[in-house]
């Protein structure tokens, strides 16, 4: 892999950390974030790991679906105005 490639996957992974709120919920801690990955890893490759697998995806796919429902009503919604009363949004 070219660096340019791994640079744009490295910076995705972590991005799919913070969507995650994995930065937040363990208050930026590296060293948690690291163990709960080779906790992740070890269940991966363990007699379950077909179904983790599974299971995993499916909330992965299900949490973007509805990133992109959310993201898209959002997109639909008609301006509400500029907050002063009598005034709307140009």
């Amino acid at each position: 892999m070219d660096r340019r490639k791994r640079t744009r996957q490295l910076i995705e992974l972590g991005g799919l950390m913070k969507k995650a709120g994995l930065v937040e919920i363990t208050g930026d801690d590296r060293t948690l974030i690291y163990g709960a990955l080779l906790w992740m890893a070890d269940r991966l490759e363990g007699e379950q790991g077909e179904h983790a697998r599974k299971v995993w995806r499916d909330w992965g796919r299900a949490a973007f679906e509805m990133e992109a429902k959310e993201k898209a009503e959002k997109a639909t919604k008609p301006p509400t105005g500029t907050g002063e009363p009598g005034q709307t949004a140009q």
